[in-house]
C-alpha cells in the first residue's frame, strides 16, 4: 500500500466510525425510518451522477434485480436496525458489534455456500461469538430507554444488522461477481431508497428535526456513506481487497474516539476487553490473522 492508500484507509475508517455518531445526533429527532431515508436518497445523490460519469449506468440496468436485493439487506434493513440501536447504545458499542460482520459472513458461507473452515478461521468463529456473548451479558438491560428501545432490544437490532451484512456478502459473491463495484454502490442506495420512500413518509416526525440533527443526517448521507463508498472502492482498486478489509478493525476504535469527544461515551475497560476479543475473532475467521500450525520435521 502507498502513502496515499494508507491515508485513505485511515480516513475510510473514520467516516465509518463517526456513522455510529451521526446516528447518534440523529436518530432520536428524525426517528429510525426518516434518518435511513435521508442517509441513503443522499448518498443515491451523489453517487448516481458518479456513476454515469463513469459510464456504468449499463451494469446497473443489467443486474439490477440483485443490487435491489443487496440494497435491501445491506443497506435499508441494516441501517435502520442500527439507528434504533442508536437511540438506547452508545457509538463505541454499537461500532464493537458491527465488527462481527465478518464472523458472521464467514458463517453464513460454511452453512449456504458449503466453504470449508480451517482451524484457525473455526476458532475465529468460536472467539468471535465468546466476545460477543461476554460484551452483551452485562449490557443486555430490558428496561426500556428514554427514547423506547431497551439496551437488549439494542444489542439485537446491531447483531442483526452485522447478519444482514454477513448475509449480503455472500449474496454478491454469489450474484454480482465482475459487476462494477460503484454500479452495486449507488444501484443498492437508490434501491434503498425507493424500499424506505413510503414508510418514511409515514413515520416522517411530527416535529421538525433541528439544524444539529439535519447537519447529522446530511453527513451520514454525503460523508458516511457517499463518500465512503468511493473512498473503499477505490483502496479496493489501488490495494485489493484483502487491505480495504483491513478498515473493519480502525472504525471501532474511531467510533469510540468521537463518542468520547463528542458524546462524553467513556469506554468502559469491559468493553474495551470485549472489542479486542472480537477483533481477534474477526482477524481469525478472515483469514488476517492465522493460527500458528504444528509442522512435522524429518528425523
Amino acid at each position: 500500500m502507498s502513502p496515499r492508500d494508507h491515508a485513505e484507509l485511515l480516513l475510510l475508517g473514520a467516516l465509518w466510525g463517526a456513522s455510529f455518531l451521526f446516528m447518534r445526533l440523529g436518530a432520536a429527532e428524525f426517528g429510525p425510518l426518516a434518518l435511513v431515508l435521508v442517509r441513503v436518497a443522499g448518498a443515491s445523490l451523489l453517487l448516481l451522477p458518479l456513476l454515469a460519469w463513469r459510464g456504468e449506468l449499463a451494469a446497473l440496468r443489467q443486474h439490477w434485480r440483485p443490487i435491489a436485493v443487496v440494497g435491501l439487506v445491506n443497506s435499508a434493513l441494516p441501517f435502520v436496525l442500527f439507528t434504533v440501536a442508536a437511540l438506547v447504545l452508545g457509538s463505541g458499542l454499537m461500532a464493537v458489534f458491527n465488527a462481527t460482520a465478518p464472523i458472521w459472513g464467514a458463517l453464513i458461507a460454511m452453512l449456504w455456500l458449503g466453504e470449508r473452515l480451517g482451524a484457525s478461521r473455526a476458532l475465529g468463529l468460536v472467539v468471535g461469538v465468546a466476545g460477543v456473548v461476554g460484551l452483551a451479558w452485562g449490557k443486555a438491560d430490558f428496561e426500556p430507554g428514554a427514547h423506547g428501545p431497551s439496551p437488549a432490544l439494542g444489542i439485537a437490532a446491531c447483531l442483526g444488522a452485522a447478519v444482514l451484512y454477513g448475509l449480503a456478502a455472500n449474496f454478491a459473491r454469489q450474484r454480482l461477481v465482475g459487476v462494477a463495484p460503484m454500479a452495486t454502490a449507488a444501484g443498492s442506495q437508490l434501491a434503498a431508497t425507493l424500499v424506505l420512500a413510503l414508510p418514511a413518509w409515514w413515520a416522517w416526525p411530527a416535529t421538525p428535526p433541528s439544524a444539529i440533527a439535519w447537519g447529522a443526517a446530511a453527513a451520514l448521507a454525503l460523508a458516511c456513506t457517499g463518500l465512503a463508498y468511493v473512498l473503499y472502492f477505490r483502496l479496493i482498486a489501488h490495494a485489493g481487497a484483502t487491505n480495504a478489509i483491513s478498515v473493519t478493525f480502525l472504525i471501532p476504535g474511531f467510533a469510540m474516539l468521537w463518542g468520547w469527544l463528542f458524546l462524553d461515551e467513556r469506554p468502559t475497560p469491559a468493553m474495551l476487553a470485549g472489542c479486542a476479543v472480537i477483533l481477534v475473532g474477526t482477524a481469525l475467521a478472515t483469514g488476517v490473522l492465522a493460527w500458528p500450525s504444528r509442522r512435522r520435521t524429518a528425523p
